[in-house]
């Protein structure tokens, strides 16, 4: 399964939740704001969101300072 992560195609070997996604890319839900399809998706929501063939994921990461 194909979806695109910040503008890159990258391949899941199964379907997984966007939490999980996060996880195994080692990203703290606490620093990162979610787009899918061109929908901001709130954190609440991750761990029953799953992510599908053709999906359009954008990870927008915090960052403090001045």
């Amino acid at each position: 399964m194909n979806i695109k992560v910040n503008g890159k195609t990258e391949a899941l070997v199964q379907e997984c939740s966007v939490k999980d996604f996060l996880a195994a890319k080692g990203l703290e839900a606490t620093s990162v704001v979610i787009d899918l399809n061109g929908h901001i998706l709130k954190a609440q929501d991750w761990e029953e969101t799953l992510l599908r063939e053709g999906d359009v994921l954008e990870i927008l990461r915090l960052v403090g300072g001045g």
